[in-house]
């Protein structure tokens, strides 16, 4: 019944609720070429996303966040839902990574694009390199946070080691690393699945991890302090990339 119920129901409903705000995305793109006001739809595209899946969220350490202060975000990655729950509950202007496959995507590609998000790029290490320096510039000049899942995609199990690229653009950005942990989205959507189920998420946010002083030869001690802080708040285990 509650397969029946995913397809028939909730799935269209979050295909018409993304066709309709990524519309009015669109059109705010056309006054505001800043991505706030883009920023400020895709947060309520995702609180009616979480509320049409039936799903009720948790937050924890909210009070760390300084409103006056611009972040590198770091979560580790479970489920398609991540986003959504960052997204519609994180009391911050931010810009994040996503496959650039996502970006050719009708709606959802326009909304990225106009709205300033950023391609992860893998097969090309030079304009990969160019879109970190691009991130970077963001944050400094911009005053604009940026999340990235340094997992390097969803884990089906677990949380998979960081990737450097983070501490990177910190450290680049002049910019604290922002810790923050999802809890539960991979049993409500897990990977493969089509089928959006019912039940509670937790976001949890760490205490900020200062870059200054800091050079890139520090990326990999950085690395590990931030895969370990994140573990902790997710219970999860580590377990090395698969190659």
């Amino acid at each position: 019944m509650s397969l029946l119920r995913s397809l028939l129901l909730t799935n269209p409903l979050i295909v018409l609720c993304t066709v309709v705000m990524g519309t009015i995305s669109m059109a705010a793109s056309l006054f505001d070429r800043t991505g706030h006001a883009q920023h400020r739809v895709a947060r309520v595209w995702s609180r009616l996303l979480l509320r049409i899946s039936g799903v009720r969220v948790r937050l924890a350490g909210l009070e760390k966040i300084d409103p006056r202060a611009h972040y590198v975000l770091v979560a580790n990655h479970q489920s398609l839902m991540d986003i959504p729950l960052i997204m519609g509950n994180l009391p911050v202007q931010f810009r994040f990574f996503a496959k650039e496959g996502l970006f050719h995507i009708p709606f959802l590609g326009w909304h990225l694009r106009r709205a300033g998000h950023l391609p992860v790029v893998r097969e090309n290490p030079r304009k990969a390199l160019r879109v970190v320096h691009d991130a970077a510039r963001m944050i400094r000049e911009r005053s604009l946070s940026v999340l990235l899942f340094p997992e390097g995609g969803r884990a089906p199990v677990g949380m998979r080691e960081f990737k450097e690229g983070a501490a990177h653009l910190a450290i680049k950005a002049g910019a604290p690393l922002l810790p923050l942990a999802v809890v539960g989205t991979r049993a409500l959507l897990p990977m493969g699945s089509v089928r959006f189920r019912p039940g509670v998420v937790e976001l949890h946010v760490g205490d900020a991890i200062p870059t200054s002083g800091l050079t890139l030869q520090d990326r990999g001690t950085i690395t590990r302090l931030l895969e370990q802080k994140v573990a902790e708040m997710a219970g999860e285990a580590v377990s090395a990339q698969q190659s």
